[in-house]
């Protein structure tokens, strides 16, 4: 009952600070630069508001359903950012750009492969069977997400990627949730309902992290590059290059 509390009241200030993050989303117009991140934020405000409301006003039927579908649009959602992350990173190399939309178009089509797989595989269990190929999906989306940024922070100098820079911050926060939830998922599917408090904290206290990071860095200033800085990106020039003779071939 502890644990439950403590991801309770980590929860309600979660909603608290996604406010705070909402407004700061306004003020600073990043709507028009991140689009995706954006929905994704305002999407897990109104995921939150509406599963606190269902909580109260409807029987467990519907609040089940009702939250297993907001998580898997809120999962596709986070893979999306990822996407715009890489993106704004390739803005001015187009191979690149072309090859990060058809990596992820793909990426997206697995993902609900593997989900209607899932789903009919387990047909005598309906509601297990929807939860079942909510969780493996996720497990495999939140491993894409985990090893795309992993490759992008490892190759961050040729990014032209600085630590102050929102586009950083957007990417480490998610980063940082998705790596947890990537371990909450696989330990809950191995475990069962056995671990399932223990678990709820290390989610709620890696998302309420993940929406703080989110705030700080997108409410600072960003950083702009400098001059001595833009021979850092002459290997992602190279890529380009490459990429692009490929495609032409």
């Amino acid at each position: 009952m502890a644990l439950r509390a403590l991801v309770h009241d980590i929860w309600l200030a979660g909603i608290a600070l996604q406010i705070l993050l909402a407004a700061v989303l306004l003020r600073k117009r990043t709507w028009q630069k991140f689009p995706l991140f954006s929905a994704y934020a305002f999407f897990n405000l109104f995921e939150a508001a509406a599963l606190s409301f269902i909580s109260r006003s409807s029987p467990g039927a519907v609040y089940f359903y009702t939250y297993w579908a907001l998580e898997a649009v809120s999962t596709l959602l986070g893979l999306a950012v990822v996407f715009e992350v890489f993106k704004a990173l390739f803005s001015t190399h187009p191979a690149l750009r072309k090859l990060a939309s058809t990596v992820f178009g793909a990426a997206i089509v697995v993902l609900i492969v593997v989900g209607v797989v899932v789903i009919f595989a387990q047909p005598q269990a309906e509601k297990s069977g929807m939860a079942s190929a909510i969780m493996v999906t996720a497990e495999a989306t939140r491993f894409i997400e985990v090893g795309l940024l992993m490759f992008l922070f490892l190759f961050s100098s040729a990014f032209g990627l600085h630590w102050r820079a929102h586009v950083f911050g957007i990417a480490l926060g998610l980063g940082v949730f998705t790596a947890v939830d990537l371990v909450n998922v696989t330990l809950r599917s191995y475990f069962g309902n056995g671990m399932t408090d223990i678990l709820n904290v290390a989610r709620v206290t890696a998302f309420f992290l993940s929406v703080l990071m989110w705030t700080v860095y997108l409410w600072a200033p960003e950083r702009v590059a400098e001059g001595n800085e833009v021979p850092e990106r002459a290997q992602l020039e190279q890529w380009n290059q490459a990429v692009m003779e490929l495609i032409h071939r």
